[in-house]
């Protein structure tokens, strides 16, 4: 088994697999959304800085362990309106809260998750997504996230897998 440290090329949820670069080049590396499950996450974002556990096998070489995931260097998008005045340090400073997803689509680019203890609903936008290294969220999949009041409502400023949480 060797470590590799590189990106994700590409991860489709839906298909159940991607592939990672490795930073030192040679070929796409499998990534199956299985390996990826024992993680804590069920999706990863394009472009996400990801190390990983590899194994060679007849068919090419796997990831067969996710060590950690990085979010995708920043680019230039447009940034929601709701963080537009808030400090990346107030955001950081927000405590995490545990969660789990009641619903997200990834077409409509948005979905909602409750807190543990509280009834009501916390809204999840898919660019704050991005910003944290996911692409998608399954209905019941645990997450923490850090909240804010956003001019309508209740919102994630971060969400984190909750495995990934823990080590926090």
């Amino acid at each position: 088994m060797y470590r590799v440290r590189g990106h994700v090329k590409w991860f489709d949820p839906a298909k159940g697999f991607g592939f990672v670069v490795s930073d030192e080049g040679g070929p796409d590396i499998l990534l199956h959304v299985n390996v990826l499950r024992n993680f804590g996450q069920s999706s990863v974002a394009d472009g996400a800085g990801i190390e990983i556990m590899t194994h060679r096998t007849d068919r090419g070489v796997q990831a067969v362990e996710v060590i950690s995931v990085d979010p995708p260097a920043r680019t230039d998008t447009m940034m929601l309106a709701d963080f537009a005045e808030l400090d990346q340090v107030e955001i950081a400073a927000a405590p995490l809260e545990a969660a789990r997803v009641k619903w997200f689509d990834k077409g409509k680019g948005f979905g909602f998750a409750n807190v543990f203890g509280r009834g009501e609903d916390v809204f999840l936008h898919i660019e704050v997504l991005r910003r944290s290294g996911l692409s998608d969220l399954q209905p019941g999949e645990a997450l923490a996230m850090r909240v804010i009041s956003g001019k309508r409502g209740r919102m994630a400023a971060q969400v984190l897998a909750w495995e990934a949480a823990l080590d926090d």
